[in-house]
């Protein structure tokens, strides 16, 4: 089993984190939505916004927000636009949540500069923002994501083996990712270089940009192998790009031939997982981000200063060791929907 940072190390950060930094917000255990009545922190209004309302990935970050919720009794909000490329839709959503007076905002915004002055007005409204995975290039009063640089290193040292297992020490190399300009994506790309780097006789090609789209995916990543024989691997930036490179794996036969290690996961991963259309993937924890978004702007609102940087890790998630408790749990967590 493969994990960086050790699977035991990330459930006893979770322990730790959720157990005793909750605690530090002076906020009690609660059933439903806001419905504690435990310390300061208690019946306070926290707006959670994500990337995108139709990714089960993002949806799993709200899921750990209303346990948060629920857990501390901190009233709950969810939001989210319909896709990530949709910067002004939800900027308008953190103008909505200022207009409505809230305590905290829990972003996970899909851009690092685009939502800075959005997220300076909140600030000076005296509302207190949690950033979840994208880092911002403006203030804020804490992260919580995944560093993506070092989790992408991990995903280049992987193919690098899963291409030699399949005989091809040279070769190319083809990064599929979904939006330019996004500086996690940026992160993932550079991290993937570098753990590549062991494998000094592949080259990169690319990267090619789907625009968050399964169907662009697939065909960029089909027309790919056809016009370059001399790709042996693919590296998929995130579960769009995962779920496009997977299928077009299947419609050239190439499992088995051409690895593939993606980012993320949601149900197609996992499925592409088990069948072999995908070889590895870098699994994140959005619910942990969602719950302890939650915390965080609980603390961040009653005056106890949250962590100014947290990550949680993440885990390579491979056939091997797939149905194991420990990783099961990440590879299919629950969700909840923004109304």
């Amino acid at each position: 089993m493969k994990l960086a940072p050790s699977l035991a190390a990330v459930i006893a950060l979770l322990a730790l984190v959720v157990g005793v930094v909750a605690g530090r917000a002076t906020a009690q255990s609660a059933g439903g939505s806001g419905g504690g009545s435990g310390g300061a922190a208690a019946g306070k209004r926290v707006d959670v916004i994500i990337k995108a309302s139709d990714s089960s990935f993002w949806q799993t970050m709200l899921a750990g927000a209303s346990k948060a919720a629920g857990d501390y009794g901190l009233q709950v909000s969810l939001f989210g636009p319909t896709s990530e490329t949709d910067v002004n839709q939800q900027v308008q959503l953190v103008e909505n949540s200022i207009s409505r007076g809230v305590d905290a905002i829990v972003l996970a915004p899909n851009s690092s500069t685009a939502l800075n002055n959005v997220i300076e007005r909140a600030r000076k409204a005296g509302i207190k923002v949690i950033i979840a995975d994208t880092q911002v290039t403006t203030e804020s009063d804490g992260f919580i994501g995944t560093d993506n640089t070092k989790a992408a290193e991990q995903a280049g040292r992987r193919l690098c083996e899963l291409t030699k297992a399949a005989g091809k020490d040279s070769g190319d190399v083809l990064i599929e990712s979904s939006v330019a300009g996004v500086q996690v994506l940026e992160n993932r790309e550079e991290g993937f270089r570098s753990g590549l780097g062991s494998c000094p006789n592949l080259k990169v090609v690319g990267p090619r940009y789907n625009n968050n789209d399964i169907n662009t995916a697939a065909s960029q990543v089909n027309d790919a192998l056809t016009a370059n024989p001399r790709i042996v691997g693919v590296f998929a930036a995130n579960n769009t790009s995962g779920d496009g490179t997977a299928r077009a794996i299947k419609d050239n036969n190439a499992a088995g031939r051409i690895p593939v290690v993606s980012f993320d996961t949601d149900p197609q991963q996992v499925a592409a997982l088990r069948d072999g259309t995908l070889d590895t993937l870098v699994v994140q924890n959005p619910y942990f981000f969602g719950y302890q978004g939650v915390v965080e702007a609980g603390m961040a609102v009653v005056g106890t200063a949250p962590p100014r940087n947290l990550d949680p890790g993440a885990v390579l998630a491979e056939k091997s060791n797939m149905d194991t408790p420990e990783v099961q749990a990440l590879l299919t967590p629950p969700t909840a929907k923004a109304p």
